[in-house]
Formats: structure tokens, sequence, C-alpha cells
């Protein structure tokens, strides 16, 4: 066996020696199926230390064998250009698990084995897990499991992970590796004949300086990579003379990577040779039959939009009757509640009702539109669609400086931001994620719309709906707009380059679907449900005292403090104290107006003037979303991006307000 390039002595070894096997594959591939069929329920789902990240692993047993999955971040290298190649490379270098499972696409099998030529020259064992058989089949393309791992020197499994076929002769082969009953003999690729004495030379001169655990062969083709945490790491690590005489070779050799790439795409076109038949020229495929409409400028369109509107069928279908029945036994409960608490005192019994319930139940009225729209974007990324919607949306949002993967998520916020948040992690960037979980409080969810809906026709009779859908019309617009300004502040301008894999149509996996429901579900209910309780108990507390008379309460006395901003706006002391209350809810906003004034119908437009009621209704639509959301995004993105987006929104609000109302004033609205 051919010397491993990077230092592979084994792990210390435990009392009870558990095998850990990272999972490694570009995106798309089917990694997350077979973790989820292997792991199941017995899987955490957290950040990787320091990272944003995701780290999924796991545990499961085969033969009175534990074993540990790790699930890398999808990648396309281990050049350490991103996060996550940076991630993956790490783990296998300074982690070195026992194994690690190369999971390829069968179907795109010359684009997929360019990782794994990289993850041979790594340290740990590798066993190539050749997915998606089927789909490959179903492409017209034939191969031989046995010829590819014997051209390749590694175990080679055969699985369809979608179908549940070829995993537990996967994890049986990964048992026999670790106790070693197979071999794995590698045959890496090398680098062109062209670079082969500059190589060498390179090699020689940092040898004696290379650290632990990395080794000087690795380390030196990686330097003729032009990879910027290798270079950083060795001039750190040699001699200042010795690094010029390197950074001077490498200077003379940029043209080096070209030589190391063409022998990987030549190694990878010998593996393939004779493993590998293809369909006859010509042949389509389903995935061409069906790309044919479904990425037409014209037919794709069409098919997006009957997609786009099937998701808001379901979702107001299902979930809205869903929700108000929920609502109602959450109200049923409380007043129970209420009367079981009969002997306490008054306060206490209508803490527990109204704060303390009232705050759970409403993030459980959030479940059926949050369950459906977890199922729906796992359906659509499984299929290998998704990818489709991002590719016909994608110029659209590239005014933003967004891609097309951007557009799901912001499409989710007019059902509930909470999702819409959430559904950033399918955005790989971290800089374009973050610019999107900004941007998606701006889009009207429902409960807005509904305090939109009742109040337009109070101030605007006839006209509510021409002032409604201007002020829908109105945020999207400010969404766009704030959208190019952030991408000039976050992005520096940067273009997000939008470079996507089109996977193969295939069926989607209902337990890895049911598994992807089921731990976003859990951890929205367990992340934000605490922070909703606890801000929702606040609030409530703060209404409550000193004398158990809203008009009376703190709250209203910050009302009070607001007076002066809500003066700039025509805005007294009521609204100001309304918007307050919408930070739980925004239906809030119509429950605290009818404490404090009694007839809205009578009261509302004998308050305000018209420009003062179409300021509110302007900074209603763009004020700091509602505690969920604010959880959400604290769980995404962290306490820092929280409070800019909180003190952006607040801003842009309140200025829009004053705009609003003093011009509408000059104007003798």
């Amino acid at each position: 066996m051919a010397s491993p390039l990077v230092n592979s002595s084994p792990p210390e070894q435990t009392a009870a020696k558990t095998t850990v096997i990272a999972l490694a594959g570009q995106p798309n591939v089917g990694k997350s199926t077979i973790f989820n069929m292997l792991t199941g329920l017995n899987q955490h789902v957290g950040n990787w230390p320091g990272k944003t990240v995701a780290q999924k692993t796991g545990t499961c047993t085969h033969d009175g064998q534990k074993f540990t999955l790790v699930d890398l971040p999808g990648t396309y290298s281990l050049t350490a250009n991103s996060e996550e190649e940076r991630i993956a490379r790490d783990y296998i270098i300074h982690g070195r698990p026992d194994i690690v499972v190369a999971v390829v696409d069968a179907a795109i099998l010359e684009r997929s084995l360019y990782l794994v030529a990289e993850l041979l020259l790594l340290p740990s064992p590798v066993v190539l897990a050749l997915n998606m058989m089927d789909v490959a089949e179903q492409e017209g393309i034939k191969i031989e499991p046995q010829v590819l791992e014997a051209a390749l020197g590694i175990p080679v499994v055969p699985l369809c992970a979608a179908r549940g076929t070829g995993i537990q002769e996967l994890i049986a082969t990964v048992e026999s590796l670790s106790a070693g009953e197979i071999s794995c003999q590698p045959q890496r690729p090398t680098i062109l004949p062209g670079h082969q004495a500059i190589l060498e030379k390179i090699r020689a001169l940092i040898e004696d300086s290379v650290p632990v655990p990395y080794q000087p062969a690795w380390v030196a083709l990686k330097l003729l990579e032009g990879d910027d945490e290798m270079c950083t790491l060795m001039q750190d690590a040699l001699p200042e003379a010795i690094w010029k005489q390197v950074h001077d070779l490498l200077y003379q050799h940029e043209d080096a990577i070209l030589d190391i790439a063409g022998a990987r795409y030549q190694w990878i076109g010998r593996m393939i040779r004779a493993a590998v038949v293809r369909p006859k020229v010509g042949q389509l495929g389903m995935t061409a039959r069906l790309d044919s409409v479904l990425t037409h400028p014209v037919w794709g369109t069409v098919a997006l939009l009957a997609v786009l509107g099937a998701v808001f069928w379901l979702t107001y279908t299902l979930g809205t009757p869903l929700q108000e029945w929920l609502g109602d036994l959450v109200a049923l409960l409380a007043e129970s509640t209420r009367g079981a608490l009969a002997g306490m005192p008054t306060w206490f019994a209508n803490l527990c009702a109204d704060g303390i319930i009232g705050g759970a139940g409403m993030v459980v009225t959030f479940l059926p539109i949050l369950i459906i729209f977890f199922a729906v974007l796992a359906i659509l990324e499984d299929t290998g669609y998704m990818a489709r919607i991002a590719y016909l949306t994608d110029r659209v949002m590239h005014t933003m400086g967004l891609h097309g993967k951007s557009f799901i998520p912001l499409l989710l916020g007019f059902g509930c931001n909470v999702p819409s948040i959430l559904g950033t992690r399918i955005i790989e960037t971290q800089r374009a994620r973050l610019l999107t979980v900004l941007l998606a409080p701006l889009v009207p969810c429902t409960a807005r719309m509904a305090v939109i809906i009742v109040l337009t026709p109070l101030f605007f009779g006839d006209m509510a709906g021409l002032v409604a859908w201007g002020l829908v019309a109105a945020a999207l617009a400010i969404l766009a707009l704030l959208g190019i300004l952030l991408h000039r502040v976050i992005l520096k301008g940067e273009q997000v380059a939008f470079i996507m894999e089109l996977p193969l149509y295939h069926l989607p996996n209902l337990r890895s679907i049911g598994l992807y429901v089921w731990h976003n579900t859990l951890a929205f209910l367990q992340k934000a449900g605490t922070i909703i309780l606890g801000v929702s108990a606040i609030i409530w507390l703060l209404s409550y005292f000193p004398t158990g008379v809203v008009t009376e309460s703190y709250l209203t006395l910050f009302g009070h403090w607001l007076e002066p901003v809500g003066r700039w706006m025509g805005l007294p002391w009521q609204m100001m104290t309304a918007l307050l209350t919408s930070f739980i809810a925004k239906e809030n906003t119509i429950a605290t107006l009818s404490i404090l004034y009694g007839d809205l119908e009578t009261a509302l437009p004998a308050a305000l003037t018209p420009s003062a009621a179409l300021a509110f209704l302007v900074v209603q639509l763009l004020f700091i979303p509602c505690v969920a959301t604010v959880a959400t995004i604290k769980q995404e993105v962290g306490n820092r991006w929280t409070l800019v987006s909180l003190l952006l929104l607040l801003g842009l609000s309140l200025g829009a307000g004053v705009l609003v109302y003093q011009v509408g004033t000059l104007l003798g609205a």
C-alpha cells in the first residue's frame, strides 16, 4: 500500500472502543439519507465548535459493535476555500475518524469522484458508498462495483439509501474494515510530470518544519494548489529564508494547480473506464426529459408558480384550520387553569393562564404551519426540485446580491417568518444566509396581514383594499432596496457565486423527511419556546402591575414614555402601547387597542388623521417581528446579528412612519 500523505497513526485506544465513522460527500448525493437511516432518532444536531455550520452526530449498533457517525458538511472539494471545506478537512486530519465513508452519486460518478481523490490523500481509510444505483440505472448508466473496487483499491458498496437497500451491507463492510478483516490499499492520484520535480523540491524544503499531524508530501501538494491556510501555516513554521525560497517557487509555478487537477481527472478516467457503461449518444434519461420543461424560462416558471400555489393551498387548507383548532384548545386550557387556580391570588392565576399558557399556546399554534413547511422543504430538496427553483429565480434574487436559494425562505415568510428564518439553512454561503435572515422579517406574514386587514377598513373605508395592496407592495419594494443596500455593506458588493449541481430527480425518502421535520420542529420548541415563555410572562407582568388595570400598568407607562416619538407620526400613547404588545404576537395589536379604546369602529377613525393612520399601518408592517421570530433569528445567527436586525427594523419602521406622516400632513391629509 502506498504511504499516506498525512500522519495516519491510530488514535488512542479507549477502554470501551467505539468506531468513529465520518460521512463525507458532495451536496445532494444522499449523505443525510444514509445518516438518518443508520442513526434514526439517536442523533444530535448542533453547531461545530466556534462555527455556524450545523454538526450532526449520531450512534448506531451492528452485531454488538457501537458506531459513532459524524455527518461532515457537504462539499465539492477539500481546498479550504469555504468554512464547510475547512471543517471537513480539519476533522479528518485532527479528529482522525477510524473510517471515512465517501458517499457518491452513482449517476454522476465522474463529478463525485473528485472529492474521493482528495479524501484518499488524508489519513483515515475510505469506504466508497456508491449511492443512487437505481437513479443511475434509470438514466441508462450501468456500473460494475467489483471492477470499480479493484481499480480504486478500497471497499465499494452499492446501495440505494432512499429505498433502504445496501445500508446493512455498508455498515457490515465498515465493521470488517475496522476489524482488519478486509484490506484498504488505495490507488491515489499524483501530479502530472510537468510539476513533479517542483513538488519534490518544495517537499524537501519544508520536510523538517511541517507541524504534526501533517505530512510533508500532502502539505507540499496543498502549497502548490495555492491553499491559503497551508501557506499561512508554513509561513509561520518555516525560517524566513526557507519560506522565501518556497514562496518564490510557488510564485513561479502558479499554474501547478492545472497539473494537480489534471492528474486527478486522468485518475478518475482510469478508475471508471472499465467500470461504467454509459447510454448511447442522443438517448435522454428521465432527468433530461423533465428538465426540458421544468427549467424552461416559460414553462418552468409556470410549473414553479403551480408548485408554489400548491404549497400555499396546503398551508391554508390544512394548516389554518389546525392552527385555529389549537388556538381554541389553548384558550380552553387557559380558562380551565384560571378556574383551577381560583383560590390563588388573581394575578398568579392570570399569569399562568394568560402569560405562561398563552405564550406556550402561541408556540403550539405555530406547529401545523411549521410542520407543513418543513415537510414541503424536505420533499422539494429530496426530489431535486429545490435546485430547479433556485435556478429559475436566480436572476431576480441576483439584483439583491443573493442567488435563487434565498427565494424559498423569503417566500415562506408570507405564511410565517419563523419557518422563513429556519428555511435559510438551505443556503450554503454564510453571508448570503445572513443577508436573507435580515431581510426575511420584512415579508408580511399572516399575522401582520391580519392586523392590516382588520384596521385598514376602519381608517380608509372603501379604499381599504387598494391601501392594503399598496402597503404590501411598499414592504416588498423596501425589502428589495434594503437588500441592495445590505449587499453593499455586508457583502461589500461581492457577488454570491451561483454554482449549483442540478441533481438527478429521484423519489424522496419518507424516513429522512420525517426525521427532518421531527428534529427541526423539536429544535424550534426547545430553543424558541423557552424564550417565548419567558418574554410572554415578562410582558404580561408589565401589563398587569402595579394595579391590575392595563391602562395603569408599567406597560402603559412605557407607552407614555414613547409618546414624544409617537408625536412625530401623529400617534397617541395608546397606539405606541399597541406596537409594544405586538412584539409578543402581531395580533396583540388588535387586542390592546380594543382594551385601550373600546369600540374600535368609532374610536379609531376619530383618534387618528388619515396621515397618522397610514403611518401606523406602515410602522406595523415594518416593525420588529414577534418574539418567536426574534428567538429564531437568535438561534440561527447569534446575539450580535439579532441586535443588528432589531435596531435595523426599529429604525426603518419608525423612520418610514415619520416620513409618511410628515409628507401626508404637508399634503393636507
